[in-house]
């Protein structure tokens, strides 16, 4: 259930919302993002701030009528490099830029809730409220975690959301375990001989190499990984070649892994590797690997995930709460705070709607107020007078 005083808060969200998706950065140049959040957070009387964890972002201090425990919200706060298609009245003022993942929804949701806390501060305890850059692609978490967050403040918990377009609109959808999967990403260099196209027997062709060793790489997932596990291995670029006459010296071959478990990680690296070398061996070719894990799996911790699954049912109804979906192969880098302090990351609904990542995404303020009630409710049983 949703209260009159978080519904007056809506049509101010709604404002926000749309002047961040107007203006989009991208990560770590989110620098007017932060400030409109600086003087928002400002103008609730919130002074307590903190700008020193990541080159852009923002943390705040709420504290409660009486002292008590320490609990964290999060929202991410930056754009993709995406050319927006809507027409709306609102788009994206800043060509190839655009809000595609919602997150100017999820700033509005946690500037509503930080100015319903302002104002409401009948809570035993102190909420940080972390606006954090550059979630997309540069692991804005893992920086902030590197710089201290955690150890700077006694925060025993931290909670986030995102929208989901095409699930139920305002479901709530929690796992008491992994919620996305791992991201890393490998890069594999080929360096062969050159030679003219018509004499590919002077030649060690770096094309056929890449080829073989894209088709070794689909094994992995049919023939080394237990059928039981989760794991997906993707080739999304391979680069060679400038003409039709020459067979090419170099070929580069990219992709990703995505998994649950560090010892599928660990056996898909290692893969990755062995295949590549001994493939390009068997050609007559050299094979350089770099291999990156970028962002960590983001597994829920128990404890929270009731909490999140409480407070939902008390928002939306216990109906409309889904307990432990099926986990996505998409990443997160709320991984980072998790791997350092409990908490859960869950989605929320937003009806049906182009999908993340699409040009014609938008969020939907729909969802608004549940998304500030939600973490409302959280504060309210985490630290209850």
């Amino acid at each position: 259930m949703i209260s009159n005083t978080i519904n007056q808060l809506k049509s101010e969200m709604i404002a926000w919302r749309h002047h961040i998706h107007a203006h989009p950065e991208t990560a770590f140049e989110e620098v007017n993002t932060t400030k409109f959040i600086i003087e928002k957070l400002q103008s609730f009387g919130i002074t307590e701030l903190y700008t020193d964890f990541a080159p852009t972002g923002v943390v705040g201090i709420i504290k409660g009528n009486q002292e008590g425990r320490w609990i964290a919200l999060r929202a991410d706060i930056d754009a993709l490099d995406i050319i927006e298609e809507n027409t709306i009245d609102y788009c994206s003022t800043t060509h190839g830029k655009m809000h595609a993942c919602g997150h100017d929804g999820h700033t509005a949701m946690l500037l509503g809730t930080a100015k319903y806390l302002s104002e409401h501060r009948d809570f035993a305890g102190t909420v940080v409220v972390i606006f954090q850059p550059a979630e997309e692609n540069e692991g804005g978490a893992r920086v902030m975690v590197e710089n201290g967050l955690f150890e700077q403040f006694p925060i025993e918990a931290v909670y986030g959301i995102h929208n989901q377009p095409n699930m139920e609109l305002n479901h709530f959808y929690i796992n008491h375990g992994p919620m996305m999967a791992s991201y890393d990403v490998f890069e594999i260099k080929i360096t062969g001989v050159g030679a003219h196209a018509a004499a590919p027997h002077l030649g060690k062709d770096t094309i056929v190499t890449a080829t073989q060793i894209v088709n070794g790489l689909q094994s992995i997932v049919s023939r080394n990984a237990d059928p039981l596990s989760s794991l997906v291995v993707s080739v999304t670029q391979i680069h060679s070649g400038d003409t039709w006459n020459v067979l090419p010296q170099e070929a580069v071959i990219r992709g990703t892994v995505r998994t649950f478990s560090a010892q599928v990680q660990d056996m898909a690296e290692s893969r990755i590797k062995q295949i590549a070398t001994g493939i390009a061996t068997t050609f007559e070719a050299k094979a350089e690997v770099d291999y990156q894990r970028r962002y960590p799996a983001t597994i829920n911790y128990a404890k929270q995930a009731d909490i999140a699954i409480t407070a939902a049912k008390k928002i939306v109804g216990k109906d409309n709460v889904i307990i432990d979906p099926l986990p996505s192969m998409g990443s997160e880098d709320f991984a980072f705070m998790l791997q350092k302090i409990p908490g859960v990351y869950v989605w929320l609904g937003a009806g049906k709607g182009a999908n993340l990542h699409n040009p014609a995404f938008n969020f939907n303020d729909e969802v608004l107020t549940t998304g500030v009630s939600y973490f409302i409710e959280i504060v309210n049983q985490e630290l209850a007078n």
